[in-house]
């Protein structure tokens, strides 16, 4: 139950942070979605950082790299978990599956995006 609330309270404190960084960034007049751009772009070096201190030093206990990884960067972005994930599978010498991963997280996501879209228009 302790895990369950440190990844809760880390998820809300990414969520409220992804938050305000919409709100300090407003989308652009040019249609460039600057906010989710940087929020995708700082989640996966926050995740990065955190999970390399965790892992190669004693500064972050497990349950600390639970909030922060999981909770906070979970609520932020899950991009960030995506990037990580990537990065694990190209360290292990699992290049294909890297691509594979990305390339179809990217298509798949699109696919079920424009889906439900359709569905929904279907439902009204």
């Amino acid at each position: 139950m302790k895990n369950v609330l440190l990844v809760g309270a880390g998820g809300f404190a990414g969520s409220v942070a992804r938050y305000l960084v919409a709100l300090a960034v407003p989308f652009s007049g040019t249609g460039f979605p600057f906010a989710t751009f940087a929020v995708n772009l700082l989640g996966s070096f926050l995740i990065g950082f955190i999970s390399e201190l965790a892992l190669s030093t004693t500064l972050l206990s497990p349950e600390a790299r639970l909030l922060l990884t999981t909770g906070f960067c979970g609520g932020f972005t899950t991009f960030s978990t995506a990037m990580y994930e990537t990065g694990g599978l190209m360290r292990d010498g699992e290049a294909l599956y890297a691509s594979l991963y990305v390339a179809g997280s990217l298509a798949g996501g699109l696919a079920c995006l424009f889906s439900g879209t359709l569905l929904a228009k279907l439902w009204q």
